[in-house]
């Protein structure tokens, strides 16, 4: 039987706070509870309330706070010696890595968390830690390697009745399925995601999954005004708890459902808006997204085919660079659906830095203090060994 919802990222004196609360009101209980514990001088609690203000900052576009946030969080967890809080502080400093395009960091972050997590008995902070990984695989594009882990996890969330992680796994998968063309089986899963998320009363995961529901029925169905409707839905839950990203998301999915309904006009002006809510959170794989419609669109509308093609080498480099497999791919069929050829390679069209990518690369590097003893550990071998 599934529970509700909960969000165990929210810790300590934060532990009763709702999944659904909205997130300026999570950092302004965060930023409280943080100077109490500071006064305290529990370096545990400064840690679990950390973490609570980096979540925060992260899923409000405010990344170097974020990336303030969790180190912190991970110095004063590992100070105490709260291996579970360590595990907790570098799943988010993980995710942060992964939401700024840094999927190499990424990767070597959430293995760390996954390592911590099992090492200091904290199942629910390494379950979380293999689902960063297998989300950062599959945004990647490498659904081979993690669809297993994806159903594992699922198999696990379901055994132990958790409804987030429940509707994460199958909101993964069904992003997978879609991605192979498998649109029926992504649609069921995506519907049964949203019955689930309702239920447990999660809105965020269920705003997610509406859409996935509209991004399914505009591409199978040509459902427009459906579409519209599920995503106006969704549009109100990100308003309401501030979910910057996923809000951003929802304005890209509409400017697709537009696009793919002849409204290139419409869908030209919300790719304008949804690049430029990317940009203010600096999420590269989001403003490149947007940036591929915004080309398509302008295209449609009479874009000049030598500067659409110049336009469509750039991005198809830097999503190279990034290692976004699958958005590259979107990138290089937009080519023959435009009638363009590439000016240049795609060796030398890698070879330049992107414009706006010096800092996630210097971010790149960073490291958090040393983990005596702690190995990265990519998806592909926990989705090998599990």
């Amino acid at each position: 039987m599934q529970t509700k919802a909960l969000a165990p990222e929210y810790q300590g004196a934060l532990t009763k706070m709702s999944v659904n609360a909205s997130l300026t009101d999570v950092l302004a209980e965060g930023v409280r509870h943080l100077k109490q514990a500071e006064l305290s001088g529990s370096q545990e609690e400064v840690a679990r309330s950390g973490l609570a203000v980096a979540e925060a900052h992260r899923r409000l576009g405010q990344v170097e706070e974020a990336d303030r946030a969790w180190k912190a969080s991970y110095r004063a967890a590992r100070s105490a010696g709260a291996t579970g809080a360590m595990a907790w502080a570098l799943w988010s400093g993980g995710t942060l890595a992964r939401q700024r395009g840094s999927l190499r960091l990424a990767f070597r972050l959430l293995g760390l968390a996954a390592e911590l997590g099992k090492r200091g008995g904290d199942v629910v902070a390494r379950g979380y830690s293999l689902a960063g990984l297998a989300e950062t695989g599959r945004i990647q594009g490498d659904y081979e390697t993690v669809a297993t882990l994806h159903e594992q996890l699922l198999a696990e969330a379901r055994a132990r009745g958790e409804a987030r992680h429940t509707v994460w796994a199958l909101e993964g998968i069904a992003q997978i399925h879609r991605n192979t063309g498998q649109l029926d089986s992504a649609l069921e899963m995506f519907e049964e995601a949203a019955a689930l998320a309702g239920d447990a009363d999660d809105r965020r995961g269920r705003a997610w999954a509406l859409r996935g529901i509209a991004d399914i029925v505009s591409l199978r169905d040509g459902a427009t005004e459906r579409a519209l409707g599920l995503l106006a839905e969704a549009e109100v839950t990100c308003r309401e708890m501030k979910l910057s990203s996923a809000l951003a998301y929802n304005h890209k999915m509409r400017a697709n459902v537009l696009f793919r309904a002849g409204r290139y006009e419409e869908a030209r002006e919300v790719y304008e808006q949804a690049l430029g809510e990317f940009r203010a959170m600096t999420e590269p794989r989001g403003e490149a997204l947007a940036e591929l419609g915004l080309v398509k669109s302008r295209a449609r509308l009479g874009r000049d085919r030598a500067d659409t093609a110049a336009e469509l080498d750039e991005l198809r480099g830097r999503l190279s660079r990034i290692g976004l497999l699958n958005a590259r791919e979107m990138v290089e069929k937009a080519y023959a659906e435009l009638g363009v050829e590439p000016v240049a390679d795609l060796q030398e069209a890698s070879s330049a830095p992107a414009p706006g990518t010096g800092s996630a690369a210097a971010h790149e590097e960073t490291r958090p203090t040393d983990v005596p003893g702690a190995r990265t550990v990519t998806a592909h071998e926990e989705a090998r060994t599990r």
